[in-house]
């Protein structure tokens, strides 16, 4: 997860999803994760503290005034720890996968990517905050 400034998706070059400022969440899904760890982590990310308050000290959750985009990256459960190409393994299957990045989504009411698409995505972070969140 990233706080952004603005953030935008691509898939064959055309715009398919974008933010002003809020949040872009890179999901990755594993075998174990099912609707309930879709839901916690969904109430997790909408709880965070991570915008800056009057003060400028973080302590202000997303809120209705900022945006988020959501895009699928089984390549986040990539193990890199023997050789030199990594293993995929503890990525979820994409008959798992899709449906479970599809609730948070409809969930964040995010912006999103294209499942299983080559995107490109472009973002412009607000700090930089970047935390890993999982449940």
């Amino acid at each position: 997860m990233q706080r952004v400034n603005r953030a935008a998706v691509r898939v064959d070059g055309e715009v398919v999803g974008e933010i002003g400022a809020g949040m872009l969440v890179l999901l990755g899904v594993t075998h174990d994760d099912d609707a309930a760890s879709a839901d916690k982590l969904v109430a997790k990310l909408l709880a965070l503290r991570i915008f800056r308050d009057a003060e400028g000290r973080m302590n202000e959750p997303l809120g209705d005034e900022r945006g988020v985009l959501c895009i699928s990256q089984f390549t986040l459960y990539g193990d890199a720890r023997k050789g030199n190409r990594p293993s995929f393994i503890a990525a979820a299957r994409p008959e798992l996968a899709e449906p479970l990045y599809e609730r948070v989504c409809d969930l964040l009411g995010a912006q999103r990517g294209v499942f299983g698409a080559r995107m490109e995505v472009e973002l412009v972070n607000d700090g930089p905050v970047t935390l890993m969140v999982e449940v």
